[in-house]
């Protein structure tokens, strides 16, 4: 399950790839690590058609079934039964966008030293770490996700994951996300119907992903998250 990856680029080539019109998210850091249940960018068509950047909380809401009497909802942050009738209102055009990032991590359990803390395998498309989309969905949300907060307003967010391929398989033998790299794939995931974009929910080719150092960490200065 991926629960954590990073985003080293720029607002402005954002922009650029997604044909995003605005940024409402403030975006003002150089690389920063995305954990669950923090905000990050992502890219959705707005209400009044424009594409634009926003920020979400990573972490879509949990079927009720799976929240076995917690007065508060951690979330999901990997989506991949959508023939589930709680993912199925979220398939629409309307409820899907796309999810900056530069490389992602995979718990690597075979490389733990023991008595230390299962370290990080990370995946980019090449060493140079180009700019990349998970696809993804996001809904507004009414809850509680810390119990010291009490209940709050958020917009939230999630991704599709699917098949490991021959490269995140060894490390992760159940998923990996489901990503877009191109244009083309971006346009019609964020515009097409269920019907015309499902195909995209299949593992990346393993010549398109190689394992990368971990990022590097930037000073932080206003911070995104």
């Amino acid at each position: 399950m991926c629960n954590l990856y990073n985003v080293t680029t720029t607002r402005d080539a954002v922009l650029q790839f997604t044909k995003a019109f605005r940024d409402k998210a403030g975006w003002n850091e150089a690389s920063f690590d995305v954990y669950p249940n923090t905000l990050a960018p992502i890219v959705r068509v707005g209400e009044d058609g424009q594409r634009e950047i926003v920020r979400a909380t990573w972490g879509m809401p949990t079927p009720p079934g799976y929240l076995k009497g917690k007065n508060y909802d951690p979330g999901v942050t990997n989506i991949r039964d959508v023939s589930s009738s709680w993912w199925r209102r979220w398939l629409g055009p309307t409820s899907r966008c796309v999810v900056p990032f530069t490389s992602f991590a995979e718990p690597d359990p075979a490389s733990q030293v023991p008595g230390a803390r299962v370290p990080n395998a990370w995946f980019a498309q090449n060493p140079d770490r180009p700019l990349m989309f998970f696809a993804g969905f996001w809904t507004p949300w009414k809850g509680v996700k810390k119990v010291r907060d009490g209940e709050r307003e958020f917009e939230l967010y999630g991704f599709l994951t699917t098949s490991p391929n021959d490269i995140v398989k060894p490390i992760h033998f159940k998923a990996m996300p489901a990503i877009l790299t191109t244009h083309e794939e971006v346009d019609l995931w964020l515009t097409g119907s269920w019907e015309e974009v499902k195909h995209l929910q299949r593992p990346l080719p393993g010549n398109m992903l190689v394992v990368v150092e971990p990022p590097v960490k930037e000073p932080k200065e206003d911070m995104l998250l």
